[in-house]
């Protein structure tokens, strides 16, 4: 999880209790952390640059455009093309317990150079071009995506003399890990890639408020309306994943969350996640984090102590 400093803490001044804006702006970004210390409802956000965003504390709903609203989380990450309106409610956000997120705006000049780099040096397999993302991208922070965002933090609030070349340098590996994050495809941003109208849409609902129950393929063909063969294939064709790929997705995004709580234990975790055996959840895991379970909480527990 994202961790805002001491010195972050005491420097920032409270104007509002409904995203209170702190920013840093440089040469090729700017940073923003928002706070929220109330609870709220369809509170209106937009940049004018491509935006990175990512969960510090608390939990937002999020609604863009006419796709299905979605749960925005510690640990997760949102990128947003330029000009993308936003409605956001903050269900939980307390004074004792603020909801917060980090917004890193990033120049279109700057992506446009990287683009460029990457066409030059690290051509895709398939001989496409590597472009902008024209959608919004929901995932899961892998560990060097969360390791450049914890830095960028730090980087932007530091006084250093060469902090601009520091954070130039910073921001195309950036750019680079999430593009080919989103190339992969490794964390299922069907969140934002399936329509209110779909058929799928109670399916995927009845996923999110069930994933800690057993979930099997028949049960949700029948919520679709459709045998199971059909729904396999429409649920593959419209998300471009299996229906159990996107249930383990689903999952391991929670065990993220409850990870970051140092008292929980390993079992607790894979239970409330609807996992059925430790070494089943282990292996989806370390999958898509690179990390076994007890390793990711161990690195939490680190990055704390050395805060």
């Amino acid at each position: 999880m994202i961790h805002l400093s001491e010195h972050f803490l005491k420097g920032r001044r409270l104007e509002t209790l409904v995203e209170n804006q702190t920013s840093y702006f440089m040469n090729n970004a700017a940073m923003h952390v928002f706070e929220t210390h109330e609870q709220a409802k369809t509170v209106l956000l937009k940049f004018e640059q491509p935006v990175l965003a990512s969960m510090i504390q608390g939990k937002k709903i999020m609604h863009l455009r006419d796709y299905e609203s979605f749960d925005f989380l510690p640990g997760e990450s949102l990128v947003l093309p330029a000009n993308e309106s936003m409605c956001i409610d903050f269900p939980e956000a307390m004074a004792k317990n603020p909801t917060r997120c980090l917004a890193m705006a990033i120049s279109e000049d700057k992506i446009d150079k990287v683009l460029q780099f990457m066409n030059e040096n690290m051509p895709k397999d398939s001989r496409e071009d590597w472009g902008i993302m024209d959608y919004n991208f929901h995932f899961v922070n892998d560990r060097g995506i969360f390791q450049i965002i914890q830095r960028l933090l730090f980087l932007f609030t530091e006084d250093h003399p060469s902090k601009d070349i520091f954070v130039d340098n910073m921001l195309r590996e950036l750019i680079i890990r999430v593009l080919q994050s989103n190339e992969r495809k490794i964390y299922s941003n069907a969140t934002l890639s399936i329509k209110s109208e779909s058929r799928l849409t109670e399916v995927i609902r009845y996923i999110r408020n069930n994933v800690h129950k057993s979930l099997q393929v028949e049960q949700l063909s029948k919520i679709a309306c459709m045998s199971v063969s059909n729904f396999y294939r429409t649920f593959k064709s419209e998300l471009g994943i299996s229906p159990v790929e996107f249930i383990n997705n689903e999952r391991i995004k929670l065990a993220v969350g409850l990870l970051q709580d140092p008292n929980r234990s390993i079992k607790d975790v894979y239970l409330d996640c609807g996992f059925e055996s430790r070494s089943y959840f282990n292996r989806v895991f370390k999958t898509r984090q690179n990390l076994a379970p007890g390793e990711y909480q161990s690195k939490i527990k680190k990055s704390r102590l050395l805060d």
